[in-house]
């Protein structure tokens, strides 16, 4: 079976841009799945704010590859996770990357932020120095030759929006880090105009020309204010091979569940039969089918004495039994 991250590179060898969508929990991974994404980005700053947390380094290396490890067991397409600053220096980036590999994803990414690190649209952002960027990805690189040589290592660069931080700074740091192994190169360019990324670009292909680069989509430009966003061929055009749009799953869902709880509290009942009429014949419309629940009373079927008696004979969901569960619901207006 080949390896999640020799999947991944495949794709980004043969096809001319990979996006995605960024994603925090298996749920939201298995629907990007269905829906025919062919990468998965598991996002740092959804992990985080799923769990009650802004993207400021509060979430501990265990928890985040516990989330990588659940999410990674539940698709079969490949999975970029997001490592923060690989949680302490060179050596603490190494004990990262060998965990990371253990939750079956196929790459992360590690940033040169110091600790606690944050995400690169907060302000007060601070970088190592050269020197110890620099040793933290040939260490990540090192161990990644060691246990698995498929493993991708993106290097992310938050030089241009940090304090001190400059363009130049940010290229001079993606020459580096390429020469250092990494797999791809990514600049974050938090609320910047389309310019810097271009030059980035331009700079990166002329040193290293088969290194891939990462484009975080997001920060990408200001929505209320530019007039020509990046596109994404134009993107795979400059060499922007990986882009992905880090909250896209979190800023959905909140949108939706926020507009759902306080429909709630309005209409009470109402919204409930409302809801379910907005998701009559929509994929999601039984979550007992988005659960794979008949996969799992197959196996039940063929490894558990007495299961197929006792799904026939009861209420619920299955083949039998799911006309049972459907109710007529009011009419608006009704």
């Amino acid at each position: 079976m080949e390896s999640k991250g020799r999947t991944f590179r495949d794709l980004i060898k043969d096809e001319p841009y990979v996006f995605t969508g960024g994603v925090y929990s298996p749920l939201d991974a298995q629907i990007a799945e269905r829906v025919g994404m062919k990468a998965i980005y598991l996002s740092g700053y959804s992990m985080a704010l799923a769990n009650g947390w802004p993207d400021m380094g509060f979430l501990t290396m265990t928890e985040m590859t516990r989330i990588a490890s659940m999410v990674a067991s539940a698709v079969d397409i490949p999975i970029i996770a997001d490592a923060d600053d690989g949680y302490g220096n060179a050596l603490s980036a190494m004990r990262t990357v060998q965990e990371f590999i253990k939750t079956g994803v196929a790459g992360v990414h590690i940033e040169d932020q110091q600790f606690p690190k944050r995400c690169g649209h907060i302000a007060g952002k601070t970088i190592v120095s050269r020197e110890e960027a620099i040793g933290k990805y040939r260490a990540a690189v090192d161990v990644r030759n060691r246990l698995d040589p498929d493993f991708v290592i993106i290097a992310r660069t938050d030089a241009f929006g940090a304090v001190g931080g400059s363009l130049d700074e940010a290229i001079w740091r993606g020459h580096a880090y390429a020469d250092a192994g990494a797999d791809l190169i990514w600049s974050e360019f938090s609320n910047a105009s389309r310019e810097p990324a271009v030059a980035f670009a331009r700079a990166l292909r002329q040193s290293h020309p088969h290194v891939p680069l990462a484009f975080n989509y997001s920060s990408s430009f200001k929505w209320s204010s530019d007039a020509n966003p990046f596109l994404f061929q134009e993107l795979g055009d400059l060499g922007y091979k990986f882009i992905f749009i880090t909250l896209y799953a979190a800023h959905a869902g909140m949108h939706a569940v926020w507009n759902a709880m306080e429909d709630l509290v309005k209409n009470q009942e109402q919204a409930q039969w409302a809801l379910e009429r907005t998701k009559a014949g929509h994929p999601t419309e039984s979550h007992h089918v988005v659960a794979r629940v008949s996969h799992f009373q197959e196996l039940e079927r063929q490894y558990i004495p007495g299961a197929a008696a006792r799904i026939e004979s009861s209420d619920g969901f299955g083949e039998s039994g799911e006309a049972h569960s459907v109710v007529k619901l009011p009419t608006e207006g009704s």
